[in-house]
């Protein structure tokens, strides 16, 4: 399983996540602070979310025609780049540039997500589950990693709060350039790289392939309205200190992560159904613990059940996927999934400062509960389907 492209991966991947960690904490923070609006807090997560979404096929696109690595290349100099414009955005406090720049990281971003699917390639289809599960479980190295420099580097520039941060996130943005010249590409034939319709509806007709995708795509609709909502909930409207909101996204991320260390194996004994079913219990008794308690350590709790709640939808989701496509199809399924997965995740990042700002942290947490219930639906079904067939 740990041969030399999975270890390639693994390790590029790490510092390939960083970007988009520091957006989750600061992106609403330096937004309040530039345009002194709390409403348009949640702006720069959302556009990173919808540079994901709109890359998303362009990237499996382009991987289709040039590779992986050129891919993951091209990614990595693209990070690079919108990391600086962050910075000189937040030297010259232009809102506009600050918007672009983050939504540049999304763009980069879109090939990062292919990490997962190119992890599942390089090992044997039993250690799929597996290797999905590592690659996510490297996202607790990101966050700590990235969090605490964050927090190092903030007021490197005293007149500047957070131009040291992003500076800093910019040169270990090119890292993973430098290590992917060790990936080598698999071959393959017979790889349908036009995104025909016909393809999409043949995709669309496998009900594993839309089970999959609204169980992880609702599964990140969920985290990221929460999520989303949180530091700016605790930090604006709560008054917790920015170390005190930062405590509870970081063990967030782990709650989204660390479950990997075994959700993989729990999916190759228990199958992607009954994990999703798991994934959609522990949401509910997150969204239980967020709407009727309101201290610190409840935060922590219920976004920690909010992170693994993700994990087990996610992973379920993306395993789910892998093996219910043809090979020939595989770039056009891969980019039709995060297309509408990170569609998703864009509508509850955007939705999360509009109704924090007009209603509430209580109807926002509701709001995810009939969604839910969808996803518990079509698994049913689905699952039903299969022991019919």
């Amino acid at each position: 399983m740990f041969n030399q492209n999975f270890i390639v991966i693994c390790i590029a991947s790490t510092f390939a996540m960083f970007p988009p960690m520091a957006v989750v904490l600061l992106g609403g923070i330096i937004t309040s602070q530039i345009m002194l609006k709390d409403s348009f807090a949640t702006l720069p997560m959302t556009l990173m979310i919808i540079g994901i979404a709109l890359g998303a096929p362009m990237a499996s696109k382009f991987m289709s025609i040039y590779g992986r690595q050129r891919g993951f290349l091209f990614s990595s100099i693209l990070s690079c780049f919108a990391l600086i414009l962050c910075s000189i955005a937040i030297y010259i406090e232009n809102f506009i540039l600050f918007a672009l720049g983050n939504f540049l990281i999304g763009s980069a971003q879109a090939f990062v997500h292919q990490y997962r699917f190119a992890a599942s390639e390089s090992v044997e289809k039993e250690f799929i589950p597996r290797s999905i599960s590592i690659i996510l479980l490297l996202g607790i190295v990101s966050a700590l990693l990235s969090s605490n420099f964050v927090e190092y580097f903030k007021d490197y520039f005293p007149d500047n709060l957070f131009l040291g941060s992003y500076i800093f996130l910019s040169i270990t943005a090119i890292i993973p350039f430098f290590i992917l010249l060790f990936y080598n590409d698999t071959k393959t034939t017979n790889i349908n790289s036009k995104f025909k319709l016909e393809t999409i509806f043949k995709l669309l007709k496998n009900i594993k392939i839309i089970q999959s995708i609204v169980s992880a795509g609702i599964g990140y609709f969920t985290m990221a309205i929460i999520m989303t909502a949180t530091p700016l909930h605790m930090y604006l409207v709560n008054k917790f200190t920015l170390f005190e909101t930062s405590i509870v996204i970081q063990l967030h991320v782990i709650g989204m992560f660390l479950p990997s260390l075994f959700s993989g194996d729990l999916i190759k004994k228990f199958g992607n159904t009954n994990i999703i079913y798991a994934g959609i219990l522990i949401l509910f008794l997150s969204i239980f613990i967020n709407t009727l308690f309101d201290f610190y350590y409840s935060y922590m709790l219920g976004l920690i059940l909010l992170g693994i709640g993700w994990n087990f939808l996610f992973v379920s989701g993306s395993s789910l996927l892998v093996v219910s496509y043809d090979e020939k199809d595989k770039f056009t399924a891969q980019g039709l999934n995060d297309f509408i997965v990170f569609s998703t995740q864009g509508i509850g990042s955007l939705s999360a400062g509009f109704l924090l700002y007009f209603s509430n942290w209580t109807v926002i947490n509701l709001l995810c509960i009939p969604l839910l219930t969808i996803v518990f639906i079509v698994s049913m079904f689905a699952s039903k389907f299969h022991k019919k067939s």
